[in-house]
């Protein structure tokens, strides 16, 4: 892939959250375009119609209104047209269950939302610019759960 613009999608229903997402955008080397919806409904709506530009990577909250996180994921990764778009969950969750399950759907990594947000500026930094110079964007199980310790 290796990129010097990212086009993201974020699907959280949290306002404060989205700020922080797009604050830790901020003082990447390559440049984004950050789109954010609040629930799922309006999130498979926009990756099923004919959205410009075309996200490279989706930021996938869990819970969120009218359509979860796991329904979105399922849809998408059952989709032809966005089954190789990387999915990166993020949960304040850390279920072993919930992060297996995410696994075996399709999702390309797990994050768990940090509490402070030095730690969650760092995670999101490091994540983005990992799938902007990343050639396959698959993850192995032992590289799936991405946390302020792995990096």
């Amino acid at each position: 892939m290796s990129l010097k613009h990212l086009n993201i999608l974020l699907a959280d229903d949290d306002p404060d959250d989205c700020l922080f997402f797009k604050e830790a955008l901020n003082g990447l080397v390559l440049t984004t375009h950050l789109a954010i919806v609040t629930n799922g409904e309006h999130l498979m709506e926009l990756l099923m119609g004919d959205i410009s530009p075309r996200p490279d990577v989706l930021f996938l909250d869990l819970n969120m209104p009218r359509k979860n996180g796991f329904e979105c994921l399922s849809e998408i990764k059952l989709s032809p047209m966005l089954q190789l778009l990387p999915v990166i969950v993020f949960s304040t969750s850390f279920e072993q269950e919930v992060v297996n399950l995410l696994y075996q759907n399709g999702a390309t990594y797990f994050i768990r939302k940090p509490s402070e947000f030095p730690l969650f500026k760092k995670i999101i930094q490091h994540t983005v610019a990992f799938i902007a110079k990343k050639e396959q964007t698959t993850s192995t199980e032992e590289d799936f759960v991405i946390t302020s310790k792995s990096l």
